[in-house]
């Protein structure tokens, strides 16, 4: 990089990271204001627990604590949310600063053209692109348990136990348990209901506990016990058969799964790789399957919009001639926003007839040509 390109870039990077700490501040403070209480409250009921009284400043400090604690993971995550919008939005910043200070007339006038000035901005949003994957495949999926607490449950480090409330699998049994410890990887009060083609129960495996076997991806039951229910004409649940002991139940309801069923959002922050190992079982559910193709592949389209939408923007703040920069701004505002939104709802949508490899592109091809003509509209 030449002087011109460091400058540019060196402008472009701060100009991101004031937006994007700007825009925490904004999320952090909103959520502060409104749950205060709830993380006073916490804080108590915390100290309590480890026989300690708080009172005064004491209790605020804590609560702070609470708050740091919950939001630094959810930050990481708000990173690869916003990212594409910011660095829209830094783009418009850094050449809107270049238009007032007059320098895109002395680097025109110096024989440089408009389109050069472009390089450094699209190598820059590239690397925070990297970083945005590296964030989403290495650091989330590490951090995926701290993700789904609330307010009340701040300071904690695992993912609460939860009731299993009728989950199904992808091979027709529904599971129930009173319980499910996800650090331990362990149900209690398990129930499961064996239905044949029709949606008929045809045995009922109930366990005192059951826990997950990592190497043989089974559930190995304590005290498990298999009783068959016999149909008789249109009579459903008659006179059951004799039950017998059962070790184990292979599904794949797995605890990522169990937990993915829990928090809807759960799933977001798995990794390539994790996602690639639930979509290997051959019973997992259809409907489950899309979803997760869907989010994995449309990581990859969204990549090439973010890209392809800062493209588009670029236009409205590169001209030749100084121009009054909130006009351009006015203008860019719903074309680069409509772009970043449109794309992301798009992608998120099943499109019939397509499969989802094929379907989360299609934003792709058709902010493609809207990117060519905006950047050969471009006048240096």
């Amino acid at each position: 990089m030449n002087t011109l390109d460091r400058y540019i870039a060196r402008q472009y990077l701060t100009n991101i990271a004031l937006m994007l700490v700007i825009l925490f501040s904004f999320v952090v403070l909103i959520d502060v204001s409104l749950n205060m209480q709830r993380f006073v409250e916490n804080a108590v009921v915390n100290a309590r627990a480890a026989g300690e009284e708080l009172t005064g400043l004491r209790k605020f400090l804590s609560a702070a604590l609470l708050v740091v604690d919950l939001w630094w993971p959810r930050l990481l995550q708000l990173f690869n949310y916003l990212l594409g919008l910011v660095l829209v939005g830094a783009m418009g910043f850094t050449f809107a600063q270049l238009v007032r200070n007059r320098e895109l007339v002395a680097v025109m006038a110096s024989g440089v053209s408009l389109f050069r000035l472009m390089r450094p901005v699209l190598v820059v949003a590239g690397v925070m692109l990297l970083v945005q994957v590296a964030n989403q495949e290495l650091v989330m999926p590490r951090l995926a348990p701290l993700l789904v607490r609330d307010n009340m449950e701040a300071g904690k480090r695992d993912i609460s136990s939860f009731t299993v409330n009728l989950y199904r699998d992808g091979g027709r049994m529904v599971f129930y348990a009173d319980r499910f410890e996800p650090k331990s990887s362990t149900m209690t009060g398990l129930w499961v209901w064996e239905r044949d083609k029709e949606g008929r129960t045809r045995s009922l495996i109930t366990a005192e506990s059951a826990t997950f076997d990592s190497k043989a991806q089974v559930w190995r039951l304590k005290e498990g016990v298999s009783t068959p229910v016999f149909v008789t004409g249109e009579v459903l649940g008659a006179a059951p058969g004799q039950p017998k002991s059962v070790d184990f139940i292979k599904t794949d309801l797995s605890p990522t799964g169990l937990v993915a069923e829990r928090y809807q959002t759960y799933a977001q922050n798995l990794s390539w790789t994790q996602i690639g190992d639930l979509l290997v079982s051959p019973t997992l559910d259809a409907e489950v399957k899309e979803r997760l193709r869907r989010i994995a592949w449309g990581r990859a389209a969204n990549l090439v919009c973010v890209v392809l939408s800062l493209v588009v923007a670029v236009p409205f703040f590169l001209t030749r001639e100084p121009r009054n920069m909130v006009v351009q701004s006015l203008k860019c505002a719903p074309v680069a926003v409509g772009s970043l939104l449109g794309s992301t709802l798009a992608i998120l949508a099943p499109i019939p007839g397509l499969p989802v490899e094929l379907g989360v592109f299609l934003p792709v091809l058709a902010l493609l040509p809207v990117a060519i003509a905006g950047a050969t509209s471009i006048k240096t």
